[in-house]
């Protein structure tokens, strides 16, 4: 079982060309899209659309990583705000995993980060309503996404638009100290 980190054994951060391990010439990349936050005006956006893009759970970590760089988060300066890091990254590989598994795959990712909170949104097509599982058992894959979503974020739900097809999940966890 792999580990999620801001950075692979080895790496050095993100890349300049905003691609983490993808070759020059290779497929283009979504990039961030930097915006205000509105009414509060305290935080930042950014967003990336899948658009039938392949290979979309390393590309939304890579995408979160630079974000996390951009804000600060990253490099982190103790134990405690790598671990915030890395679990951000974790959320984001499960829930848009899981748009993979149950939603023919993501449409957005949004991460919006003001100095106490970040949210993460998900955007699918899919009509399923996420949940925790009771885990199988012990050491059986499968079934423990959403378990280690709301175990390490202060708060998730799901939101539906009226006469729109899908939903969005969001999670919400609490910045380092």
């Amino acid at each position: 079982m792999s580990t999620t980190r801001p950075c692979s054994p080895g790496d050095r951060g993100p890349e300049p060309s905003g691609a983490s391990g993808a070759p020059d010439g290779g497929v283009a990349v979504p990039t961030a899209t930097p915006e205000s936050s509105g009414p509060s005006g305290g935080g930042q956006v950014r967003r990336l659309s899948f658009d039938g893009e392949s290979g979309v759970v390393p590309l939304a970590r890579d995408f979160t990583r630079q974000a996390l760089y951009a804000w600060g988060w990253l490099p982190a300066a103790t134990a405690d705000q790598r671990a915030a890091a890395e679990d951000v990254l974790l959320v984001v590989s499960e829930l848009v995993t899981n748009a993979c598994l149950h939603a023919e795959g993501p449409d957005h990712l949004a991460i919006t980060c003001d100095k106490k909170v970040i949210r993460i949104e998900v955007t699918d097509r899919g009509t399923g309503q996420p949940a925790p599982r009771t885990p199988h058992r012990a050491g059986r894959p499968g079934g423990h996404g959403m378990f280690i979503v709301q175990r390490l974020c202060l708060d998730w739900g799901v939101v539906r638009a009226p006469d729109v097809a899908g939903k969005t999940v969001w999670a919400e966890l609490g910045a380092p100290a």
